[in-house]
């Protein structure tokens, strides 16, 4: 019996979680310049459950979110980070932060979202976060 449930505890560490925790996420974000994915949710919420179980977790797993970073925020747990995110009522919400010079712009998608919805949002941002980082300042020359 202790075989076993030493074979599942280093089975999960070795899987580790997928997911950051929203201070890392910011950060990671901010240093590398990709944009941020946070889904907004509870436990107790079906849609969310769906989302956090099922949905996201294939499209981590077909690398469809390796463009971005990835934080879950429980809105039970994390009620000021939650309210900070979230636009209005309903669960879930998952906003993508992307950072442009004049600062973070945000998008919320409420509701179950279909992978194709999410990966067009996430793959939306990317490009803009690459188009802008890939313009060149211009800068007059001094005579």
């Amino acid at each position: 019996m202790l075989g076993i449930t030493m074979a599942i505890l280093l089975q999960v560490s070795a899987v580790g979680d997928s997911t950051a925790d929203y201070n890392t996420a910011f950060k990671d974000a901010s240093e590398t310049g990709k944009p941020m994915l946070v889904l907004v949710g509870t436990d107790w919420c079906p849609a969310c459950v769906t989302m956090k179980q099922s949905i996201i977790p294939r499209l981590q797993r077909a690398g469809r979110l390796s463009g971005v970073v990835y934080t879950e925020v429980d809105a039970d747990a994390q009620p000021r980070i939650a309210h900070r995110i979230m636009s209005g009522g309903g669960y879930p919400q998952l906003a993508l932060y992307r950072k442009t010079k004049d600062g973070w712009r945000r998008q919320i998608l409420v509701g179950v979202q279909s992978e194709s919805t999410i990966q067009t949002l996430v793959d939306r941002a990317v490009a803009a976060q690459e188009s802008e980082a890939n313009k060149l300042e211009v800068l007059p020359i001094s005579q």
